[in-house]
């Protein structure tokens, strides 16, 4: 007899319920838009520990869930783990060409700033 796996499941929005409002209001944080940036520029999943973000952890976890739930980021668990991969396929199927537009809006404002 197998003994079923235990997994724990983060509530996703499916794809048709992914709402432009929720997207852009995600983006709208410097930090959000920070996580999003570093995902994109790695092309993988990346964990959370990978973020160093100037807030508290409980902040940070705001944070991811605001992410997540907008449709933005797919969470999920390797044994202890929780990796973050952006949903760049579903974000491209109901709004062509925004995410690559907004980071490349957000790179151009860092170099005319002078930020990193």
């Amino acid at each position: 007899m197998t003994t079923p796996t235990r997994t724990r499941e983060l509530a996703h929005p499916p794809r048709e319920a992914i709402l432009l409002e929720g997207v852009l209001h995600a983006l709208s944080d410097p930090l959000r838009l920070r996580v999003v940036r570093e995902l994109a520029a790695a092309g993988r999943e990346l964990s959370c520990s990978h973020f160093d973000l100037p807030v508290t952890k409980s902040t940070t976890t705001h944070h991811f869930r605001v992410l997540r739930e907008s449709g933005l980021i797919r969470q999920t668990y390797r044994g202890t783990t929780k990796l973050n991969g952006l949903r760049g396929d579903d974000l491209d199927g109901l709004f062509p060409g925004l995410l690559d537009s907004v980071l490349a809006a957000a790179r151009s404002q860092t170099e005319r700033l002078g930020g990193a």
